[in-house]
């Protein structure tokens, strides 16, 4: 193997390292964003639709990356979760929001994963590749999108019925208030996925 072969390949590492930093560091600034709602103790946040982001732009493995070292600075007591649930570090995971959490890097994963499943799909050659054949389609992204909130919702779901004792409960408490925004959610991700994608996956 050359050294120019060598160069090339660190370099590829690095932007995916660096890829996945920057997705986490997304999902963390997204986090920030926080309103309380009465009668539930899981606040409305910007977190999914990061998620949902992180997971169509970087593809399925990067994205997953992305959300497990999320996690990892959260669970060492960085500043990284939603402020306003009471929890620090590892024990946020274990309290009514760690559900949601713990099914991001699956969502992120299923989100990248999805849209690749398209027949003919592949990866763009460069940014300037306008072939809409090699581009997956808005209607398997939106599957996607669907898929990962759905599974965001499922683990927060599965938590919140385990503390509460009461799946209703917990569906009235995790899932009702939260499914109008997942209706914007959808419709801010899919075209941002859709018209990103293509050109962010070229460059990893």
């Amino acid at each position: 193997m050359t050294n120019a072969t060598l160069s090339v390949r660190r370099a590829a590492l690095g932007v995916r390292a660096f890829a996945v930093v920057l997705g986490a560091l997304f999902v963390a600034a997204a986090a920030q964003v926080a309103v309380p709602l009465p009668g539930t103790p899981v606040p409305m946040t910007l977190q999914p639709l990061a998620v949902l982001l992180v997971g169509g732009l970087l593809g399925a493995r990067l994205g997953a990356a992305s959300l497990i070292l999320y996690l990892a600075m959260g669970a060492a007591g960085l500043p990284v979760f939603t402020p306003t649930v009471p929890l620090v570090g590892i024990a946020r995971l274990m309290g009514p929001t760690g559900g949601y959490l713990l099914a991001y890097p699956v969502a992120a994963f299923v989100v990248g994963y999805i849209p690749g499943l398209s027949p003919g799909v592949s990866r763009v050659a460069d940014a300037d590749d306008a072939d809409p054949r090699r581009q997956p389609g808005v209607g398997r992204i939106a599957l996607a999108v669907l898929a990962g909130l759905a599974l965001i919702h499922l683990g927060g779901l599965a938590q919140l019925a385990i503390l509460t004792g009461d799946i209703s409960a917990a569906a009235r408490f995790g899932t009702a208030p939260f499914l109008l925004g997942d209706l914007a959610k959808l419709a801010i991700a899919v075209p941002v996925i859709a018209k990103l994608s293509p050109a962010v996956r070229a460059r990893l």
